[in-house]
């Protein structure tokens, strides 16, 4: 896939697109990411719309299109299909396991009333997967059960369910029994605690994956310099604007940091190693 890209966009060219469909788990999530785009846009002074893209339309559609000016993207596919797409910002997500770094993991869960204590108890039942283009939803899980794979020889789980396309696909597979065990992106799951604890203390995490660079906010046209720059100064504002208080709180946001484009790259080996077996699962 390759992005369509010609002149750098100019205020006067045609108003590009906003979107976080990624990190909006709830309706009252994607409001508060809203609420943070348009802000972010007025003070940079740039006519963009927020768009809203729900679940289940396919991400990889929505990345493919050339007129995003600033748009969540993971890190697997930016890497891998989308290396022209320009890094903006990451957000770095409140708590203490993210160590005010712009990363994030992968819970894997189970429900609450499962016999399973632990990963290897669950192997020999059903794992489920959202996308395989997602870090968070395949590569991450399939990367951490590599070396139980490796020792056992022969395939972990006795059918792979997928795909369940996003955090709430896993959940839902879960809590109706269609799966055994499953991959949360961290963010998603502790978006989901904070504002749905009912629903988050129905499932059990038994294992988490290593740290990964958190999806970003990237422009698939192609920005001027200066206007890369502007975005990310009123990003960091964000942080710091007495009224966006209680949309920081919403999403649980710490900050933003300019992405390092050497930490993505890593991505190349990490789904390689994820594809070592046909059947790691």
């Amino acid at each position: 896939m390759t992005m369509i890209a010609t002149d750098a966009y100019r205020p006067s060219a045609r108003p590009l697109l906003a979107n976080a469909r990624m990190y909006s788990i709830s309706p009252a999530v994607a409001q508060a990411w809203r609420q943070l785009l348009e802000w972010v846009l007025r003070q940079a002074q740039l006519p963009w719309s927020v768009i809203d893209y729900p679940a289940p339309k396919p991400l990889l559609d929505l990345w493919a299109r050339p007129d995003l000016g600033c748009a969540l993207m993971c890190g697997l596919p930016h890497t891998l299909y989308f290396e022209r797409a320009i890094p903006i910002v990451a957000p770095v997500v409140r708590g203490a396991r993210y160590r005010e770094l712009p990363i994030y993991f992968t819970d894997i869960v189970v429900r609450g009333s499962s016999p399973y204590e632990t990963l290897e108890d669950c192997f020999g039942s059903r794992v489920g997967y959202t996308l395989k283009e997602s870090q968070s939803g395949y590569v991450a899980l399939r990367e951490h059960l590599l070396p139980y794979r490796q020792r056992r020889g022969s395939p972990l789980f006795d059918e792979a369910v997928g795909p369940l396309v996003n955090p709430r696909g896993v959940i839902d597979a879960l809590l109706q029994d269609r799966i055994d065990v499953g991959p949360l992106d961290s963010y998603a799951h502790d978006l989901i605690r904070h504002v749905e604890p009912e629903l988050a203390g129905r499932l059990r995490t038994i294992a988490t994956t290593r740290a990964a660079p958190i999806p970003q906010f990237v422009a698939t046209a192609p920005l001027e310099d200066d206007l890369v720059a502007r975005l990310r100064a009123d990003f960091m504002r964000a942080i710091e604007a007495d009224e966006l208080r209680s949309v920081r709180e919403m999403l649980l946001l710490s900050n933003f940091a300019v992405p390092r484009l050497e930490d993505y790259r890593t991505f190349h080996a990490r789904a390689a190693a994820s594809d070592q077996y046909p059947d790691p699962w």
